[in-house]
């Protein structure tokens, strides 16, 4: 069984069909890419998947759960977290609370915890601040730690999003294009954090445009066009068939 699976999955805008019928699965420990041309579905396969939007028909199985149509922090819960294209951090607060932030069951967010401040919540909180820190060492941040996210540059905003995403402690994670907008050297950095995650047991599942680092990166590409499943299988077989060449880089093969 596949921890992560779509079955006929269907999404339309206004009578364009983005997602048709799409079939697509993951195993548990696998890096999976997810590519195609512009307007392939690629964004709205990832936000149906991950509760953003419902589906019009089909469903979304989690770990033998059908999670169709379940809200991002009901699916968080279930151990499955996904990050955007365009960052979403809190310009305003630090790197730091920015993290800490994202820690879910926070006791302190209800009034009356937070009124009676428990040694059970101190506790939590002291869990809290020491995952984060552990997490922002992790991904080279902690010289920003107290910098506002505002003044990170784009890569680094990248590495935030990771860090507040593993807050979640999630068994699936779902990247939409974490190299965009990142120089050479920060791509190279992000990429070996996904390998480390990966090789920790973590699934994780990438959208990504740079296809050089994204076949060196996962175990097997899933590629769309117009919606629906065009070719599936390992990097080198997939970038060199003529299917994908035709739909996707434009061209021949030579």
């Amino acid at each position: 069984m596949s921890l992560l699976s779509t079955d006929g999955l269907v999404k339309e805008f206004g009578g364009l069909r983005a997602v048709d019928d799409l079939s697509v699965s993951v195993e548990e420990g696998e890096i999976v890419g997810v590519m195609g041309p512009n307007g392939a579905g690629k964004s709205t396969f990832f936000n149906c998947v991950s509760g953003v939007i419902k589906p019009d028909a089909g469903t979304v199985t989690l770990d033998g759960a059908d999670v169709t149509g379940d809200a991002p922090e009901s699916l968080a819960h279930r151990g499955l977290v996904r990050t955007f294209q365009d960052t979403r951090e809190l310009e305003t607060m630090t790197v730091r609370d920015n993290v800490r932030l994202a820690a879910p069951d926070q006791p302190g967010e209800r009034t009356l915890p937070a009124l009676l401040r428990s040694g059970a919540m101190r506790d939590h909180e002291a869990t809290v601040r020491e995952r984060a820190d552990e997490l922002i060492e992790t991904f080279e941040l902690d010289h920003l730690a107290d910098e506002y996210s505002s003044n990170l540059s784009g890569g680094q905003r990248k590495l935030l999003e990771l860090a507040r995403a593993l807050m979640l402690d999630p068994e699936v994670l779902m990247l939409d294009e974490p190299f965009a907008g990142v120089n050479p050297t920060l791509t190279r950095e992000i990429a070996d954090r996904i390998r480390d995650l990966n090789e920790k047991g973590m699934t994780v599942v990438v959208i990504e445009h740079e296809i050089e680092t994204l076949s060196e990166l996962v175990d097997r590409l899933v590629v769309l066009q117009q919606g629906s499943l065009l070719v599936e299988g390992d990097p080198e077989d997939v970038l060199s068939d003529e299917r994908v060449i035709e739909a996707y880089l434009g061209g021949d093969a030579e």
